[in-house]
């Protein structure tokens, strides 16, 4: 058996499964790697090595005696610090939080321990999710595995997460997407992640940052991977509104169908401005992909930019829904709040009513606009982020890296961010493709499709021995 933390979580199921692997095993090898490179990646804000080693110890047992619960059962999972587990510590990425001890277990947290999964710990994110570098000023920004002489922005808000399943700490985690929170750091870690409709996946018991945003989602290092722990997740949760009269997820897709006859959405010339030329030549690549594969690649007319919708969202709904959360705390000039972070909170106390509705509003009428453009097309694609991983050094926190993920937010859309090729210095590079709300099975088809005619999403950060 090949070293356990190589598998993908897939190859880690059936091992285990099939008894070719111990999920003790599977744990410790993964517990060791995490004491090896921890120190380095800083991706954890909490490790679980006690308690993952005795529910390892129970899976086996269980296993070998004809009990397991599943076919997930002894696969490890990590989980974004903004998802409560009763009596562990969550501190939504805020040093203001850090004494913060969970009353409940999230219902994401929930499903993924009555399937038999073993939580490793919990993962950094940027402070109350709201950032897209993946940078926290007070506790420690992850260093990105795919340089390991400079540092490089990990993607955010579900950094640690993102670097934890690069680095091969964990096969697979949960993160959350607010404005692209789940696909930066798939976009800059070289992995796959999905962005759910909202009402796909509960948010109870996950600390909130936009109420009409939030969505979380899993990230992997492959399609397969990310559609198994999809499904594991999904479904109606009488605790949370928001998944109440939203059609159950299909079964598991059918991966294998491919898109021969499926009619793809190039997005418009305008919106290759600013886009690096490494991440464009990426992008060409993957559309002579799918057409060499047999879908119909055409340009799509959209009545808006792309950029002017980041402006539409960050204005009004994520700034003032911020706000009504976590504006006492950014008021407070005691409050060890990131210089960044507060200055996006506090955006929203000059948001009126009157803004914010309008802005839902508005939000409505553009996602009209948005379904009447894709008529035809079964998705759009674009690149996920318009440059690779950036060093932190160069970090501009007033801008941020969202330009082709908001509008998924925006528009409750769902979307998957891949890798599609790297830079000559090895930094990944990454494609988006966005679908209708609730068409999950259709991103994630198109997905297997590219990933099982290209070899991006195989490779590893090297040097991490």
């Amino acid at each position: 058996m090949s070293d356990p933390t190589d598998l993908t979580a897939l190859a880690l199921a059936e091992a285990i499964a099939a008894r070719r692997l111990s999920p003790v095993e599977a744990v410790e090898a993964h517990l060791a790697r995490i004491a090896a490179h921890e120190p380095k990646l800083q991706a954890f804000t909490d490790v679980y090595a006690a308690d993952a080693r005795l529910a390892a110890e129970g899976a086996d047992r269980a296993i070998r005696s004809g009990h397991a619960v599943g076919p997930l059962h002894g696969v490890p999972v990590v989980l974004k610090d903004l998802i409560d587990l009763a009596g562990r510590i969550t501190m939504g990425g805020s040093a203001a939080h850090r004494g913060r001890r969970a009353q409940t277990t999230a219902t994401i947290a929930q499903r993924l321990i009555a399937q038999g999964m073993i939580v490793l710990g919990k993962t950094h994110t940027v402070e109350f999710a709201y950032g897209g570098w993946g940078t926290n000023q007070h506790l420690g920004t992850p260093w990105n595995p795919w340089d390991l002489a400079v540092a490089h922005t990990p993607g955010g808000s579900s950094s640690g997460t993102g670097v934890a399943v690069a680095a091969r700490l964990a096969p697979w985690g949960i993160g959350t997407d607010t404005g692209g929170s789940v696909r930066l750091p798939a976009a800059f870690c070289g992995l796959t992640g999905l962005k759910v409709t909202v009402g796909r996946v509960s948010t109870y018991g996950i600390v909130p940052l936009s109420t009409t945003l939030d969505t979380p989602g899993p990230l992997g290092r492959s399609v397969a991977d990310v559609a198994v722990l999809y499904r594991a997740i999904a479904g109606a949760d009488p605790l949370d509104p928001s998944t109440r009269g939203v059609a159950p997820a299909d079964p598991m897709p059918d991966l294998g169908r491919g898109v021969h006859g499926l009619r793809l959405a190039r997005m418009p010339e305008a919106e290759r401005t600013g886009v690096a030329p490494a991440m464009l030549a990426a992008y060409d690549d993957a559309l002579a992909t799918f057409e060499r594969l047999g879908a119909e690649v055409v340009e799509i007319a959209l009545p808006f930019r792309l950029s002017d919708l980041v402006t539409a969202q960050a204005s009004a709904i994520t700034n003032a829904e911020a706000y009504f959360v976590n504006g006492a705390l950014a008021e407070d000039p005691d409050a060890p709040l990131g210089d960044a972070v507060r200055a996006r909170i506090l955006a929203g106390a000059s948001v009126t009513a009157q803004d914010y509705l309008g802005a839902q509003h508005r939000r409505r009428d553009l996602q009209r606009q948005f379904l009447t453009a894709m008529d035809g097309f079964d998705a759009l694609l674009t690149p996920t982020t318009e440059t690779p991983a950036i060093p932190l050094a160069s970090v501009d926190e007033g801008h941020l890296p969202s330009r082709f993920t908001r509008f998924g937010n925006l528009l409750d859309l769902c979307a998957l961010a891949l890798p599609n090729g790297f830079t000559a210095d090895g930094l990944p590079l990454s494609l988006q493709i966005a679908c209708r709300g609730y068409d999950e099975a259709m991103a994630l088809r198109i997905g297997q499709a590219y990933q099982s005619a290209t070899t991006w999403h195989r490779r590893a950060p090297v040097g991490l021995a």
